[in-house]
């Protein structure tokens, strides 16, 4: 089956169900400023490392976050392109003329 979206429907599918979760857009929320590395996310969020662990690994897998790391420690930093493509895919939907009314339904349609 083709949808509409085409191949990029698993990757949009996957950034919104990743930022559908509170605990993950509070992340998303903490690295607009500056990157962080796990022991500060723990802290300002007051989280075990281990539920964090499973936000974070959700977050990189949608290409929403980027990891680097240094020594023993990970930093955590947004990635700013697939936000971008996000945006640019939901400028789309904004710009759609509501006035567009559906083609009528056949009278002897039955669903």
């Amino acid at each position: 089956m083709v949808t509409a979206l085409g191949k990029r429907s698993h990757r949009l599918v996957a950034r919104f169900k990743a930022l559908a979760d509170p605990l993950r857009l509070e992340v998303i929320e903490l690295l607009r400023s500056q990157e962080m590395c796990v022991c500060d996310l723990c802290d300002r969020m007051d989280i075990a490392q281990s539920k964090l662990s499973f936000h974070l690994k959700t977050l990189r897998e949608a290409g929403l976050i980027t990891a680097r790391q240094e020594g023993r420690w990970i930093y955590y930093s947004l990635n700013p392109a697939e936000f971008g493509e996000l945006d640019a895919y939901l400028s789309t939907l904004h710009h759609l003329s509501p006035s567009r009314l559906a083609c009528p339904c056949p009278p002897d349609y039955r669903p």
